[in-house]
């Protein structure tokens, strides 16, 4: 008896530890330009991931339904996700739950794409952030200089948790503890997500990521930013991973300045019997993250996405209309099959 007691407790802390908590949130340029202004948010039960929501739930699902879901893995296979704040904020606004990986964070975005930035070997041009900051190209001396303060704050973090401690199955993780607050009428998140219609998506190692885990018949569609297997082997995943693939796919990549075109034109090549779609940009391995509300890549993933996982046919346009695909995008390429 004291032995079935024992475990009834552990049960109930079990149980008790799970459910759907909000302890921060912020909104991030007004919540986004969608009918359903977004919030980023901490939970409790999640510390190992962060919320992009409707800040209304129930006013999002009374109107539009259960939201799709996307699961979203960081660049560099990180373990934070403010590099992607603004495109996933604005892809929620207009009706989208999603969960990424790496915990809640309050970090200055620009701070961190201004870093980003600099160091990048394909910024054809300085830039302009979504808050007016110009980003000119940084001289050799300091390139070096950046350089070797990163390596010191790699060095000072060995022992400890990383910025690289995550692996591909976090992604299922995440969807696990949304099917369960799901299901649990004491959770806020009850009865609001729909899980027939789940993406995976990831940027640069973040798509590695995704790559290792879109067997899973609950994933409906796959979005691959900035990446591709090609010939390499990845956070465990091996270019063997494109043959367990079932869903349409999605590359959306910087053109030929991206370090990832030449694994994601292998990968498209290689990809049989499945949808695939590849955008080239001019935009490099950066992608347009750092623009006004994610820029042209936030907007390419929420039509892609309202295609594949709201059936909004008028959103295929896009992807199947050379035509339209030109006159939206004149300095972008776009290749597909199996459609």
């Amino acid at each position: 008896m004291r032995r079935i007691s024992v475990i009834l407790a552990a049960v109930i802390c079990c149980s008790l530890a799970v459910k759907a908590q909000t302890v921060r949130s912020q909104i991030v340029e007004g919540g986004g330009t969608g009918p359903y202004k977004a919030q980023v948010v901490k939970d409790a039960s999640l510390e190992r991931f962060t919320l992009y929501r409707p800040q209304d739930l129930k006013a999002a699902v009374s109107e539009v339904g259960k939201l799709p879901v996307i699961l979203y893995a960081n660049g560099g296979c990180a373990n934070e996700n403010i590099q992607m704040r603004y495109l996933l904020s604005e892809v929620c606004s207009y009706g989208y739950l999603a969960v990424a990986i790496g915990p809640y964070d309050e970090a200055d975005f620009f701070a961190r794409w201004r870093g980003t930035l600099q160091r990048s070997s394909n910024m054809a041009k300085t830039q302009v952030m979504a808050n007016g900051e110009v980003v000119p190209h940084l001289t050799e001396a300091e390139k070096r200089a950046m350089e070797a303060d990163l390596r010191r704050q790699r060095t000072q973090a060995q022992g400890g948790q990383t910025r690289q401690a995550t692996y591909p199955r976090m992604l299922l993780e995440a969807l696990d503890w949304l099917t369960d607050q799901n299901a649990d009428p004491k959770s806020e998140y009850y009865h609001t997500v729909d899980l027939g219609q789940v993406a995976a998506m990831g940027q640069s190692c973040g798509g590695a990521q995704v790559l290792g885990v879109a067997h899973d018949p609950r994933i409906r569609t796959c979005v691959i930013l900035n990446s591709g297997i090609g010939d390499m082997s990845m956070q465990g995943v091996t270019p063997a991973a494109l043959e367990n693939l079932h869903t349409p796919m999605l590359y959306l990549i910087g053109g030929p300045a991206d370090v990832a075109y030449p694994n994601a034109a292998k990968d498209f090549e290689r990809i049989s019997g499945l949808p695939v779609v590849m955008i080239n940009t001019l935009d490099g391995h950066e992608g347009t993250y750092y623009e006004k509300h994610g820029g042209a890549y936030a907007v390419t993933v929420h039509e892609w996405l309202d295609w594949q996982l709201k059936s909004r046919t008028g959103s295929s346009a896009l992807f199947l209309n050379d035509e339209y695909f030109r006159m939206k995008h004149p300095e972008w390429s776009i290749v597909r099959k199996n459609y």
